[in-house]
C-alpha cells in the first residue's frame, strides 16, 4: 500500500473553480477537489474537497462519506430539514439527497464515495 497524500493536505488555491452560476444562491463559492484513490471498477473513490464560503444547491447520484477536517457546513434538504456539521464532524449523504450545501466558513473534507455504474 502507498499512501498518496494526507487527507488533510490543503489544495492549492490555484486549483479553485467557481461553483456554476445556476446553481450558486449566496456568496462566490468556489471548489477544488483532489482524488487519492479510485477502484479498478471505478464505483468506489476518496479524495480531498474544499470550498470557499457560500451556498449553493446539490443532488446527490453518489453516496458519500465525509470527515471535515476544516470549517462549518450546513446542509438543508428540500424539504426543509437542516443539519449542520463543524470540523472534525463525521456524517453520510444519501445517494438521492437533494437540497443545498453551504459553506459557513471554508471548508476542507476528506471524502469516500461510491457510485453504483448503471447498466
Amino acid at each position: 500500500m502507498k499512501v498518496i497524500s494526507h487527507p488533510a493536505t490543503p489544495l492549492d488555491p490555484s486549483s479553485f473553480e467557481k461553483i456554476s452560476e445556476d446553481r450558486v444562491i449566496s456568496g462566490t463559492p468556489a471548489s477544488a477537489h483532489k482524488i487519492l484513490y479510485s477502484s479498478a471498477s471505478e464505483e468506489l473513490f476518496s479524495g480531498i474537497y474544499a470550498c470557499t464560503v457560500g451556498k449553493w444547491r446539490v443532488s446527490y447520484t453518489e453516496d458519500e462519506f465525509c470527515t471535515l477536517t476544516t470549517g462549518h457546513v450546513r446542509m438543508t434538504s428540500e424539504s426543509g430539514d437542516v443539519q449542520e456539521f463543524k470540523a472534525p464532524d463525521s456524517f453520510m449523504i444519501p445517494s438521492g439527497f437533494s437540497g443545498t450545501w453551504e459553506a459557513v466558513t471554508p471548508v476542507q473534507k476528506f471524502f469516500v464515495i461510491y457510485e453504483k455504474k448503471k447498466g
